[in-house]
């Protein structure tokens, strides 16, 4: 079976609230797939019903071949949003510990710990204390417990909320290496650039309905082009252009102005440009600048996006 996760129809209602409106996708054995979308949108309601932690009202879950997570929970990692240790465990025995509830012998556990800890430059902290470690390393500890019995499948909701620049670094680095040998990697976050980098396929949720599930190439191809010219212009001048739409400007400390228009949908950029030039334009710089997977969920939820 080609997919590790399939959803069908997925509807979860609080009361008169819809979290989850509909959903189906699956994700691919081996991937990396991020569950996009702002703060709200119904992401970590649905990781909590792919886990069987809520039933859904509605539709149905496939789950490394299974209808019920909790028969092939050993082969599922989780890291969820909101991260708890035990706080007076040294790391070497929390992860030790967790991996034991995942079938992991404890002996097993504790060796791949110890190395594991130091790959991630945790190799001194092994024995202290949970509660002496920074928010970043008992954050590394916890990674590490979702995933020392190596499982099949690995769920992250928002792994890099509160992650310092070098250790969302390190964090996508697990990640790649994780899906190197052969295990699926899905990821809950709302900050688009992670995916962006890592990601084989993208669904991007919004209030709670998918609005796009495929490759990030295809979920740019919604978002326009857009040209990018700096210089002694005016929003006019720009505006007048072959081919452009919503323009928006910025002053430059230089007393010029940077003005940024979208490119409709079949138009050059090359054709924009002639006429500016033409035309006598007074342009200092100019650049072509293709749509990002921010700009493309922005044109595929109408304005809301994650940062």
């Amino acid at each position: 079976m080609d997919a590790a996760l399939e959803l069908f129809g997925v509807t979860k209602r609080y009361g008169d609230f819809t979290a989850v409106n509909d959903l189906s996708f699956s994700a691919r054995r081996g991937k990396i797939l991020g569950f996009l979308g702002p703060n709200g949108a119904g992401k970590t309601s649905t990781i909590r019903m792919v886990l069987g932690l809520v039933a859904p009202t509605s539709g149905t879950i496939n789950l490394l071949g299974a209808p019920d997570a909790r028969s092939v929970r050993e082969r599922i990692g989780f890291l969820p949003e909101e991260r708890g240790l035990y706080r007076r465990m040294t790391p070497i025995d929390a992860i030790a510990f967790l991996g034991g509830l995942k079938g992991l012998p404890t002996a097993e556990g504790r060796r791949r710990a110890a190395t594991m800890l130091e790959a991630m430059g945790l190799g001194d902290a092994a024995k202290r204390q949970i509660r002496h470690l920074s928010k970043g390393m008992a954050q590394k500890v916890q990674l590490i417990s979702a995933i020392v019995h190596e499982p099949e499948l690995v769920i992250l909701d928002e792994p890099f909320s509160g992650l310092d620049p070098v250790n969302q670094q390190t964090l996508e680095q697990v990640i790649r290496d994780l899906a190197a040998r052969g295990a699926t990697v899905i990821f809950s976050t709302h900050v688009m650039q992670h995916a962006e980098r890592l990601c084989d396929q993208v669904v991007l949720l919004a209030a709670g309905s998918k609005v796009f599930d495929g490759s990030v190439l295809e979920a740019r191809g919604h978002a326009p082009r857009a040209l990018v010219l700096e210089g002694a212009l005016d929003a006019a001048d720009v505006a007048a252009l072959p081919g452009v739409s919503g323009v928006t400007s910025e002053a430059l400390e230089d007393g010029g102005t940077r003005f940024t228009a979208a490119l409709g949908k079949g138009a050059a950029g090359q054709d924009a440009l002639r006429a500016a030039f033409a035309g006598g334009l007074d342009i200092h710089r100019f650049e072509m600048r293709e749509p990002s997977l921010h700009d493309a969920f922005i044109a595929l939820t109408g304005g809301e996006a994650g940062q």
